[in-house]
């Protein structure tokens, strides 16, 4: 308990508060974009280094939809442990959403269109991850 009463003092100074969430809000982007990489079919990143504009917007649009449940998460919580588990269970939703997109969709299989740099699909998969990202966001401020 007397790890966590002088976390909850650094916490009370606005400085050291923005830098907290800044630093757990980046490694959690680390971590989660892992995750995505890790589900996906394809080499995100030497995808993108290949040039692969599906590829860039469908990262581009899990990296915003990770930040933006985040920033939910920080605005609705009280304490930088509940932002925590509540951008964990946004992230989950949001991967949640990911397979539910792909399962939706049995006339194609999105990875494969998007490493075909089918660019109408990794449009898709953006805007997909943008707006599970504020419905979600939305329920994290609600709970």
């Amino acid at each position: 308990m007397e790890n966590s009463g002088a976390v909850d003092s650094l916490m009370s100074h606005p400085l050291a508060a923005m830098l907290a969430y800044f630093s757990v809000g980046v490694l959690m982007l680390i971590v989660c974009l892992a995750c995505f990489e890790w589900v996906t079919k394809y080499d995100c990143w030497g995808e993108i280094r290949n040039g692969n504009l599906a590829v860039a917007m469908a990262t581009g649009g899990k990296i915003f939809g990770i930040c933006n449940v985040f920033r939910f998460s920080i605005q609705a919580q009280d304490s930088i442990y509940e932002s925590l588990l509540w951008a964990l269970i946004g992230f989950l939703l949001l991967l949640v959403g990911y397979f539910l997109f792909e399962f939706l969709t049995p006339v194609f299989r999105i990875d494969e269109e998007i490493a075909k740099d089918n660019r109408a699909v990794g449009l898709i998969a953006l805007i997909l991850s943008v707006s599970l990202s504020y419905l979600i966001g939305a329920a994290v401020t609600y709970g």
